[in-house]
């Protein structure tokens, strides 16, 4: 923890806060203040904005080859510090060490996948219908981008925006989520290490959002938006952005529903369930938030979903066997604990959890209910916590009208072993990812996002760097 900088990163340099403010980082675990680091006010935003502005022309203009290689040499050293990162990311979010070592393999592999593409951006060349004239699109940088990124996984969100940003020619300012600052902060000196010219990434930590950001998005100067984090958030910013057309790419909240039919596998359901519930203690978008299990099988798949749930083990991520860690603070857990709370008093039945544990640290048991109400509050809000909330169904119809009766539209979940229904189904649901007979869809090869309320736009596999590139037509007549 002594190594890691703690202070802002802006033209390549480590420097306080123009005012000296700082901040603590909590471990969600204790409650205790594990170090502070430098708060960032509207000066120092302008100063990284300054700095990933004078760097664009000369950043845009470096040969694709040499992007990819930055990239190349930064996951091959986050990969040889997989140990040391997982420790810092379990220490200032709660994850589990395992999962958080999952975390820097999943987050490394972004730079590995940009760095590919970095060389693999093409344009066109072709006749235009009268024959005598033609057209050249050629693809080039956005510009200078604002990112921000949410604690719940630190490292790989930051990696997510960062990749393609570098792979595309675009200089940046990085805003990383108050509550999770470190892993950031290393992921910006690995960077440098790896030889990524000065200016082109800025980071400013802060616990002042709006000071820091909403001066960059009116300012003209940013001319990309990045954003990972709450529907409600993203409303405000997509308005800052509308006075001087901030391009944008959002990923927001969701409302997973999670579909198993009567012929499904249930085996495989479970498992499913398990991993798309209890990956980072239920703390993600992608999160089955709506389990609508069909009536004949739903008894023996909560029953076995409570079993599976209920011998968790639950404690401080760092702790060896643990497998549930703390939520990222005590709002979080007072939200959770208030949604089952309202559930069980419209008549849910509590199969495995559902009770706050007494002593330090956010934690919340793995809690499964079952004869959950549709009125529930926590069917038609992100639970982001360790509950699964058991629904029943009988007709297909039926089914998709209630996974779909909701704003957010990120991930849905759907099990069966009938390859007509897997089609159908899927088609019908209002989301922009499925996971078919699993509960794990986010892939860096793959296009990561959503529709209606959930976002604009996708991160990972080859749509990711589009985001960060524009195109310029060049009409050229022939005679």
């Amino acid at each position: 923890m002594s190594d890691v900088p703690k202070q802002l990163f802006i033209g390549g340099m480590w420097q306080d806060a123009a005012d000296g403010t700082t901040m603590p980082v909590d471990d969600p675990a204790t409650g205790e203040i594990l170090c502070h680091v430098a708060d960032a006010g509207p000066k120092d935003a302008r100063l990284a904005e300054d700095a990933a502005v004078a760097a664009q022309p000369e950043w845009a203009r470096t040969a694709p080859r040499a992007r990819s290689e930055i990239l190349r040499r930064a996951y091959e050293i986050l990969l040889a510090r997989t140990e040391e990162l997982a420790l810092l990311m379990t220490s200032e979010m709660g994850k589990p060490f395992a999962e958080a070592r999952g975390e820097v393999a999943y987050a490394a592999e972004f730079f590995r996948w940009f760095s590919e593409e970095a060389v693999r951006v093409g344009g066109d060349y072709g006749t235009l219908p009268d024959g005598r004239n033609r057209m050249l699109l050629s693809r080039r940088p956005v510009g200078p981008c604002l990112l921000v990124t949410p604690w719940n996984f630190p490292l790989a969100m930051g990696t997510r925006k960062i990749g393609p940003a570098i792979a595309a020619g675009c200089t940046m300012v990085l805003k990383p989520a108050p509550q999770t600052p470190l892993s950031v902060l290393a992921l910006a000196a690995i960077l440098k290490e790896a030889g990524l010219p000065d200016g082109v990434l800025n980071v400013v930590t802060t616990s002042r959002a709006g000071e820091v950001c909403e001066p960059l998005l009116r300012g003209g100067r940013i001319r990309k938006l990045s954003f990972t984090g709450s529907t409600a958030v993203g409303r405000l910013l997509l308005a800052q952005c509308a006075e001087t057309v901030v391009r944008t790419s959002m990923e927001l909240g969701g409302n997973a529903p999670f579909i198993v039919f009567d012929d499904a596998d249930l085996d495989v359901a479970v498992d499913g369930a398990m991993t798309a519930k209890m990956r980072n203690m239920g703390e993600a978008c992608t999160a089955a938030n709506r389990f609508f299990v069909h009536r004949s099988v739903a008894e023996e798949f909560a029953g076995r979903l409570a079993e599976r749930m209920g011998a968790l083990v639950v404690g401080p991520g760092t702790r060896d066997g643990v497998d549930v860690g703390p939520l990222i603070d005590a709002a979080g857990r007072a939200k959770v604990e208030q949604l089952v709370e309202d559930a069980v008093a419209r008549g849910a039945r509590v199969l495995v959890g559902g009770r706050t544990p007494e002593g330090p640290g956010c934690f919340y048991p793995p809690t499964v209910l079952t004869d959950v109400s549709p009125d529930s509050r926590l069917t038609g809000t992100e639970i982001f916590g360790p509950v699964a909330a058991v629904l029943t169904f009988e007709e297909e119809d039926e089914v998709l009208a209630r996974a779909n009766d909701t704003h957010w539209g990120l991930v849905g979940y759907l099990f069966t072993q009938n390859l007509d229904r897997a089609l159908r189904v899927s088609e019908r649901m209002e989301v922009g990812m499925v996971g078919l007979n699993t509960g794990l869809v986010s892939n860096p090869a793959a296009p990561f996002g959503g529709v209606k309320q959930s976002g604009l736009g996708r991160e990972g596999g080859r749509l990711g760097i589009d985001e960060f590139l524009e195109y310029q037509y060049l009409a050229i007549p022939i005679r």
